[in-house]
């Protein structure tokens, strides 16, 4: 019976292995991948997050602050100063929606429409460093999704 508990004991040890985490490289991953958007961010005054707010606002100007959070996973705490900063360099403007005042919405700003054109090269300048194949990086996006839609 000690023989078991002692096999138990090192199965339950190699578990706390960092090697054998999933969650470690997808952490660093994502870590790395942010290092390496900051000096193509840096250059067109955006941060890693507000630079996803603004390609959500490319995608559907004048949408719901709610519907931003959902968007990105993320809560009001974490979404209102980040669109204050937004607000401040110019890029949006918070308002109310016209169909129903208890609701914010975001408009870009004509900064906001021009920075679009700016902010073209970044995604191939990205998929040049990353230096996956096509197929790769869509697998890879997928897999992503999936952890994230099982997890949420």
């Amino acid at each position: 019976m000690a023989s078991c508990d002692s096999d138990m004991i090192s199965a339950q040890e190699e578990s706390l292995r960092l090697d054998n985490q999933v969650c470690f490289p997808l952490y660093s991953a994502a870590n790395a991948v942010i290092r390496t958007y900051r000096p193509l961010l840096d250059a067109i005054d955006l941060t890693y997050s507000q630079y996803l707010v603004m390609m959500v606002l490319w995608e559907s100007d004048g949408i719901s602050v709610k519907d931003i959070g959902a968007r990105l996973h993320l809560d009001s705490g974490t979404l209102t100063p980040l669109l204050k900063r937004l607000e401040t360099k110019g890029f949006v403007s918070r308002g109310r929606s016209e169909q129903d005042e208890r609701v914010r919405v975001l408009k870009l700003t004509d900064a906001g429409v021009e920075l679009k054109s700016t902010a073209l090269s970044v995604p191939q300048a990205m998929k040049c460093k990353i230096e996956l194949e096509l197929e790769e990086l869509i697998l890879l996006k997928k897999l992503c999704e999936k952890v994230i839609a099982t997890l949420d």
